[in-house]
């Protein structure tokens, strides 16, 4: 079966968000987020989504399964943390739509699905008037304790998606990990790509 998306905004979200936040929880348990989180938290993170008048959220469906999800909002309406780095240096966060995350069950990766989801969100960001897009991705050192062995970062991909990492835009956040007893702090550093009409 072929897979379909449904861009869904702001409060259409409602009636899918319990199946988004299980797939965060599946996807992200993996490396190189290994987050161990709860039903609670995602619920309440994702929130910010459906009540946010410039969120999207992409679902990728096999069938009515959703097998895939990315979403983005103004970064201005995004969490704080996500916010600093750019407010500190000065930079007018309304103009910059934040791509929140991209999961993709592993069945279904290497079949173009992440590239709709950027064409969706980049498309979603320019009838908002942003002039350019960003996410962070976890900081994982290459010697890592939990790496798969046959474990291939992203970075190769989103630089062929138009992005450029900028080390010295960081944002911090704590959770807990799968082996972890408790949440430690966590580094992620921005991605940027400049928006043309």
């Amino acid at each position: 079966m072929a897979i379909h998306y449904s861009c869904l905004k702001s409060s259409l979200l409602t009636p899918y968000i319990h199946a988004l936040a299980d797939l965060r929880l599946r996807v992200f348990r993996d490396y190189p987020y290994l987050y161990d989180g709860s039903l609670s938290d995602e619920l309440e993170y994702l929130e910010a989504y459906s009540n946010s008048p410039s969120s999207l959220v992409t679902l990728a469906l096999d069938g009515n399964v959703v097998i895939g999800a990315s979403t983005c909002l103004r970064l201005s309406d995004a969490d704080e943390g996500f916010r600093a780095c750019f407010e500190n240096n000065g930079t007018e966060i309304s103009k910059i739509c934040y791509l929140g995350e991209s999961v993709l069950l592993k069945p279904y990766r290497g079949r173009g699905i992440g590239k709709m989801f950027f064409h969706y969100r980049e498309n979603h960001a320019r009838s908002l008037q942003c002039s350019s897009a960003a996410f962070c991705s976890v900081d994982r050192g290459a010697d890592h304790a939990h790496k798969p062995i046959d474990y291939r970062p992203l970075d190769g991909f989103w630089e062929t998606q138009g992005y450029e990492k900028h080390p010295k835009l960081k944002a911090h956040f704590s959770w807990k990990e799968v082996h972890e007893d408790k949440a430690t702090p966590k580094t992620l550093t921005f991605w940027t790509k400049a928006l043309t009409a």
